[in-house]
């Protein structure tokens, strides 16, 4: 059975609420294309109802969120502030400055560490793991970390993850991301610590940009988050009170009791359903 409507667009609902925290990958952008729709629901949005905070899993700060955009197509004028995975993961890198740390992920994303009193070694001589993703996210999968993360685990190292998400969509293709690395590390018994969707860290910043440009502490009622990741977005918007809209990736309205069998499975409940972000 449906615990959601489905809804023709973010017009319909737009009315219920003052303000939006809206998911960028998979809602906005898949990595290499601006979804043109969704850029047009947020202007929108921001131009007669409130603002729009982007609040996504990228394990960058959120100061190098713009050149990426730039890099897809999103402009600026869909947003009133950003907050990242990234920035929240600073705050807890900052606490165990400096290390020495094991860095694992891809070099686009040192910009987590430019700010950050914090040293790096090889994995024996670390004191924790900082874990931004994949060393080589298009051609290597958590499989080709099974070694390094079992002696990880043998030297009980925890790890800091700065992306929860497990996988994404980078134009047709699937990538794995940090939190599968985490969720692997887990699974050997390690211990590991995220900020991002869906952990409290990033929604409490995100609260503070909200009343930052609100001038007042909004009801969470009159609220809406928008993601298409039921394990982050959802569950994150269901443990902090929000409504949320399900942007379902391409799914239409004939899915919806698959889609419902999706959520119950999980113990997700959403108010809304689209197929694309769209007015």
């Amino acid at each position: 059975m449906k615990n959601f409507t489905n809804i023709s667009g973010l017009g319909q609902i737009a009315d219920d609420y003052d303000a939006a925290l809206v998911d960028i990958w998979g809602v906005l952008h898949n990595g290499r294309d601006a979804f043109a729709e969704a850029i047009v629901a947020l202007q929108r949005f921001r131009a007669e109802r409130g603002p729009v905070v982007l609040i996504s899993n990228s394990p960058r700060p959120s100061v190098a969120i713009p050149e990426q955009f730039d890099q897809v197509g999103v402009p600026h004028d869909v947003y009133d502030a950003i907050v990242t995975s990234g920035d929240a993961t600073i705050d807890e890198l900052a606490r165990r400055a400096p290390g020495p740390a094991f860095k694992l992920g891809p070099a686009r994303d040192d910009k987590l560490y430019e700010d950050l009193a914090l040293n790096f070694s090889e994995l024996e001589q670390a004191k924790f793991i900082t874990c931004t993703g994949l060393f080589d996210d298009d051609n290597e999968t958590p499989d080709d970390y099974t070694e390094l993360l079992g002696q990880a685990r043998e030297l009980n190292i925890p790890m800091v993850c700065a992306n929860p998400d497990v996988q994404v969509k980078k134009g047709d293709k699937m990538i794995y991301c940090g939190g599968a690395l985490a969720q692997a590390y887990e699974d050997m018994g390690g211990e590991v610590i995220y900020a991002g969707k869906p952990y409290e860290a990033i929604y409490r910043l995100s609260r503070a940009w909200l009343k930052e440009l609100t001038g007042y502490e909004l009801d969470r009622s009159r609220v809406l988050a928008v993601g298409d990741n039921i394990h982050t977005d959802l569950l994150g918007a269901q443990n902090q009170k929000y409504d949320a809209l399900f942007v379902a990736d391409g799914l239409s309205a004939g899915n919806s009791d698959a889609v419902a069998n999706v959520l119950e499975k999980h113990g997700i409940y959403v108010k809304y359903m689209l197929s694309t972000l769209s007015w």
